[in-house]
């Protein structure tokens, strides 16, 4: 804000340089990382469109959340490895594992061993 000058005078002057604002009703803001999250709460959310191009400004509370990274691995996923490359089961979960879940790249790491 420009010291001295009233909100209105305020967007009167960003609607004659092309800038339009919006005020958004957000609960909360998540900002989704590799490995974890940012979390804002009872944020205050303006949407600046400038130019055709749209900038969010965010004001809140924040907080980490850490993601898991470990893959969510079942029986079905552990047989289909063993089956496509005969190496024991407790080999194959850990080739998933260290494959954070595909498949694919873990027979093909199992087979070149």
């Amino acid at each position: 804000m420009i010291p001295g000058m009233n909100p209105r005078q305020m967007k009167q002057a960003m609607k004659r340089m092309g800038i339009q604002q919006e005020d958004l009703d957000a609960k909360e803001v998540i900002i989704r990382l590799e490995d974890k999250e940012i979390v804002i709460s009872n944020p205050n959310v303006s949407k600046v469109n400038m130019m055709g191009q749209d900038t969010y400004q965010i004001v809140g509370e924040e907080s980490i959340r850490e993601l898991d990274a470990t893959p969510d691995i079942n029986e079905d996923d552990i047989q289909t490895v063993v089956e496509q490359t005969g190496a024991s089961e407790e080999d194959a979960k850990a080739a998933i594992e260290e494959c954070k879940g595909d498949l694919a790249e873990a027979i093909m790491k199992l087979k070149k061993d």
